[in-house]
């Protein structure tokens, strides 16, 4: 796991510019995971770690400020930039209203793009509000759920929660412990254990 790279989120339902941002990114020291599908990065947000959003204002289905929104739901504090047209500036002001950080209008200019990026995560600090916070009994309860090789939908059923309150949870979880994945997970609760039995 390296939590010195920053982790961004690319979201833009055109294939052609989401490549283009990526490339942009490419050389940087960030890690960067591209969706062409705003459901799909709500779902990846609620699973790991993210230390900025990026996403185009106007796309099919979820636009980029109802995502924005929803994002803040799954990871408060989670910083948002903007991509926009010319034409989308009054919808880019209102992305701010809702709590975007900045946006930036297209065509982009390689320079200026990486450099709100890094004004972005300097102003959030480029670090989860989360990170290194004590586990409450149900997050530790679901912890050891999830070490015992247990799903969502098996951990709600035992708890008798939701599944959606479950992956909240476990999203919280992750962030408590900067874990990226499950292995991650296992790994740490295997060294909490181990530091409990010495």
């Amino acid at each position: 796991m390296n939590i010195a790279s920053p982790t961004i989120f690319l979201v833009d339902d055109e294939p052609s510019v989401l490549k283009a941002m990526a490339q942009s990114l490419g050389t940087s020291e960030y890690q960067v995971i591209c969706f062409d599908n705003p459901v799909e990065c709500l779902k990846q947000l609620r699973l790991r770690g993210c230390d900025l959003l990026i996403t185009d204002v106007k796309m099919s289905g979820i636009d980029g400020i109802e995502l924005l929104i929803k994002a803040e739901r799954v990871i408060p504090g989670l910083p948002v930039l903007i991509v926009t047209g010319y034409a989308d500036i009054p919808m880019a002001i209102k992305a701010i209203k809702a709590g975007a950080v900045d946006f930036i209008e297209k065509p982009m200019d390689k320079n200026t793009f990486l450099q709100r990026i890094k004004s972005a995560l300097e102003e959030s600090g480029g670090t989860d509000p989360l990170a290194g916070q004590s586990l409450t009994q149900t997050e530790e309860e679901i912890l050891e759920l999830i070490t015992a090789g247990k799903c969502n939908k098996e951990i709600a059923s035992s708890l008798r929660r939701s599944v959606r309150t479950i992956e909240w949870y476990r999203n919280r979880i992750m962030r408590k412990l900067n874990a990226d994945n499950i292995v991650d997970i296992v790994k740490i609760a295997e060294g909490f254990g181990n530091n409990e039995s010495s």
